[in-house]
């Protein structure tokens, strides 16, 4: 097989990924990188950092690269990392069974139950819904003082959204931010022993309910679905529930578009008026803000064997991982790749990532970021940064905001 063709052997890869400087504004290092090459290999970890969009697309729609970290050399379910880690081998071992972490056949058969219903035409029905909970949680955001933004309205309106659509009762929410928040951790380069702990808490405890609540679900929507799921066969319990799990917990995905948004239009102010002088350049906009600044930093595979993707090799058993901060600001893709501009076009960002592993619920996040900041932008004419935003540091993972002050009115 051909060698690769950019080895990166001094560098501290996780080091830097976990560095709080970078998790704040990696765009500069990984422009560098890039410019390097597109591909890196670190000898120290055995892993390939995918930079360009190009090579991303490749690795991500490539049939011999897939999902299932078990297959990966350094995997968390070798005896070795059992022995060492057994809390997080137990964690893993419990999450694993559903589409996100499965490869083909399995991931086929198991979003082949909810992918029809996460089609714009399906989700349509939800309009309503997501407009209404929007509204309230408008409601209640303070005028004309400074407030964060994010406790206020960006962490709240995605959990509203997973209730309305999953048909679970309001009194479970306060829960299910605890769940959510413990789970979304667990996708870090490193992870704490306390951290697998609460999550492994989280998802038994999450389970639990869902169990329950599967046989109370009517006979419509996703609930019904997946018992019908279990009923025909299709899935096993286990598989039901962590699928159940993992959709109910995507609004973090809409949680850092909103966020990260708000920021650049506010750090973009020509932009801003030129969103709310022409209203429907929202789709364009929303767009561009997942390109730009991009909730999730990084989408994994694990080469099923041997593969060359445009003269790299992967060996089977290694990890590719597709660094989207670099891949959505590729200056072979994308033209001032730097500049903010709602009427990008066209934009082919890939935070979403591609191929059959695509996020399912990518038109979710898209649907309910157009409605919020539509409704936004029409309840508050004025609206300004009242301090500086502080990002997250806790996860490799995510790039998203911690605290945004702001003040409306």
């Amino acid at each position: 097989m051909a060698p690769v063709p950019a080895v990166a052997r001094s560098m501290d890869w996780w080091g830097m990924l976990r560095a709080p400087e970078f998790l704040a504004h990696p765009y500069p290092e990984l422009h560098r990188l890039r410019e390097m090459a597109p591909v890196h290999f670190d000898s120290d970890s055995g892993v390939f950092y995918v930079l360009g969009h190009h090579e991303f697309g490749l690795l991500a729609r490539s049939s011999d690269l897939g999902r299932d970290t078990r297959l990966w050399t350094n995997s968390w379910s070798t005896p070795e990392s059992r022995e060492r880690d057994p809390v997080g081998y137990a964690l893993f071992s419990e999450f694993q069974p559903q589409m996100t972490n499965a490869n083909p056949p399995d991931h086929r058969r198991m979003r082949a139950v909810y992918e029809h219903a996460f089609r714009p035409a399906y989700l349509a029905r939800f309009r309503g819904r997501i407009e209404e909970e929007c509204r309230r949680v408008l409601d209640t955001i303070p005028v004309a003082r400074p407030f964060d933004f994010m406790t206020a309205f960006a962490n709240v309106l995605p959990l509203r959204v997973s209730l309305r659509m999953f048909e679970l009762p309001d009194e479970i929410e306060s829960d299910l931010a605890r769940w959510v928040a413990a789970l979304s951790l667990i996708g870090n380069i490193f992870v704490t022993p306390k951290q697998k702990e609460d999550a492994h808490q989280a998802l038994r405890e999450f389970k639990v309910f869902l169990r329950g609540h599967l046989k109370q679900a009517g006979d419509d929507g996703f609930l019904a679905m997946a018992r019908a799921a279990l009923a025909e066969g299709l899935m096993d319990e286990e598989e039901s529930l962590n699928n159940m799990v993992t959709l109910i917990s995507g609004g973090t995905a809409t949680q850092t578009l909103l966020g990260n948004g708000l920021l650049i239009l506010l750090r973009h102010p020509d932009q801003l008026r030129a969103l709310r002088t022409t209203p429907s350049l929202m789709e364009s906009a929303a767009e561009e803000m997942l390109r730009y600044e991009p909730g999730g930093s990084f989408i994994l595979r694990v080469a099923i064997r041997d593969v060359e993707l445009d003269g790299v090799c992967i060996p089977a058993g290694a990890m590719a991982i597709g660094l989207m901060a670099a891949i959505n600001r590729d200056p072979r893709v994308f033209p001032s790749p730097d500049s903010f501009n709602i009427r990008r076009s066209p934009n082919p960002q890939l935070v979403f990532g591609a191929g059959p592993h695509i996020c399912i619920g990518k038109e979710v996040v898209r649907m309910t970021g157009r409605i919020a900041f539509a409704m936004l932008l029409d309840r508050f004419p004025q609206m300004a940064l009242a301090g500086e935003p502080v990002w997250w540091v806790d996860r490799s993972d995510q790039h998203g905001l911690d605290e945004l002050p702001v003040q409306m009115s």
